[in-house]
């Protein structure tokens, strides 16, 4: 895994850091619907992220192949993939780094509506100590036969060095479609959210209406 570019600073900044939220699919499991306009507690679910991440990092835009003004009533930066054929979260990394105004960007699905409030601060933290390319997040995860936790790559939440763009465009060219793969050619470094303060259920997608609502109905009785 080669280090693409050493020298990382020991400390990154919030005002280094934008965010992309991902609503760029096609919400297949949830009949074709837009995933990231599903109402969640009051608000579209990738607004709710929005707001979390306005308070995380300087700058926060959204990828969006439909409903822009939609988005763009909460969100004044979104942008669409630039190729057509719904290439997946990798088509809103590229978006992202495309368009990032900072030294850093973290990409945030929009189906992830319970994120920490601190998921920037420690992405940034693992990223500096360990003089990576990009972090990626490792959460906990219910298992349901032994009602134990384990760890779960999340890898569509991530950190990553701007000047990764002309990498990820190679690896996009040569059909590459996989986060994870992209990741194995990058010095890359995961961060567990495993402490005892972590909430198990702060990455928990959202994939269909049942589970979204599932959820809501969960977070009331609470």
């Amino acid at each position: 895994m080669a280090e693409l570019h050493p020298g990382a600073p020991h400390h990154i900044k919030p005002e280094d850091i934008s965010a992309i939220v991902l609503c760029g699919g096609q919400g297949t499991r949830m009949g074709g619907q837009d995933k990231g306009l599903q109402v969640f507690q009051g608000l579209p679910l990738a607004q709710g992220i929005v707001n979390k991440l306005q308070a995380q990092v300087f700058h926060v835009m959204i990828n969006a192949n439909r409903n822009r003004v939609a988005y763009q009533s909460f969100c004044k930066d979104v942008w669409p993939d630039d190729e057509d054929g719904f290439l997946g979260p990798l088509a809103g990394f590229r978006v992202g780094l495309a368009h990032c105004p900072t030294p850093y960007l973290m990409t945030v699905p929009c189906d992830t509506p319970l994120i920490p409030h601190d998921l920037s601060a420690r992405l940034a933290q693992s990223l500096a100590d360990s003089n990576a390319d990009v972090a990626m997040v490792r959460a906990l995860e219910a298992h349901s036969e032994h009602g134990a936790f384990t760890l779960r790559p999340q890898p569509v939440l991530s950190m990553m060095k701007r000047e990764l763009g002309a990498h990820l465009d190679e690896h996009l060219k040569k059909g590459g479609r996989k986060v994870e793969s992209w990741a194995q050619e990058l010095h890359c470094v995961w961060v567990d959210f495993d402490q005892a303060s972590d909430d198990s259920q702060a990455f928990l997608n959202i994939n269909t209406l049942d589970e979204l609502h599932a959820l809501e109905r969960t977070l009331v009785q609470d």
